[in-house]
């Protein structure tokens, strides 16, 4: 049993996660214990116990689908254009979708489904029916948009440059290099988001420790940002 005096801590809105452990010794504040989750929310985001993201992810398509709903009369408007149809879907409908997605722990599967929505929404935008054939490239083009996939990249990267360039002290610094201790699992390691970004950062044939030297330069960055999001380089 581990047991907490701490007055400053609401138990009724705390909640705790275990995370690879079989311990089932009950934590515990000022005597009464503290509820055990799967999942929480936490700043909008679903934080899960496995460290995936798929529970973040189907609550942002139902959030992001909402609210493409309730904007469907400036949809079918024939009054405003497209171009500032676009916009709004950018700014009311898409940053609902990606919010929170720098820490994703991504997959062919999940990004598949995020694609398909923008795909959908930007075919009802620009007036496309599903009988109308037409490549995903040529509809991008049309919209003025990149993949999802890309601009998540592109996303997660200006958050590690920004997250680079907080003092060493920051603990969002930290958490970036952060070693987990201890033995782990027998068998094939489950991927994380952290396997991913080293995968990314060894594609371009860089380390972590170039990675750090080069976020402190605003512009380097950028050019480094480009390399990594780069149709070919990731």
């Amino acid at each position: 049993m581990i047991t907490l005096s701490i007055s400053k801590i609401n138990k009724r809105k705390t909640e705790l996660i275990k995370t690879n452990t079989t311990a089932d010794n009950p934590v515990m504040i000022n005597g009464e214990p503290i509820k055990e989750v799967e999942s929480f929310v936490y700043l909008g985001s679903i934080i899960d116990g496995q460290g995936g993201s798929d529970r973040d992810v189907k609550a942002r398509l139902g959030k992001a689908r909402g609210a493409f709903v309730m904007l469907k009369k400036i949809w079918s408007s024939k009054e405003i254009s497209q171009r500032t149809k676009l916009r709004i879907f950018n700014s009311n409908v898409k940053s609902v979708l990606l919010y929170g997605c720098e820490t994703w722990r991504t997959t062919e599967t999940m990004l598949g489904k995020i694609q398909i929505f923008v795909n959908t929404c930007l075919r009802r935008i620009l007036n496309i029916r599903w009988t109308d054939r037409i490549r995903n490239e040529d509809l991008w083009q049309r919209a003025d948009q990149k993949p999802a996939a890309q601009q998540i990249l592109r996303r997660k990267w200006g958050w590690i440059g920004h997250t680079l360039r907080k003092p060493a002290s920051s603990i969002t610094r930290q958490a970036l290099k952060w070693n987990p201790q201890g033995k782990r699992k027998r068998g094939r390691p489950r991927n994380s988001w952290r396997r991913d970004t080293e995968a990314e950062i060894n594609r371009q044939g860089k380390t972590w420790s170039q990675i750090e030297r080069a976020a402190q330069d605003r512009v380097g960055w950028r050019i480094v940002v480009d390399g990594l999001c780069s149709p070919g380089g990731s």
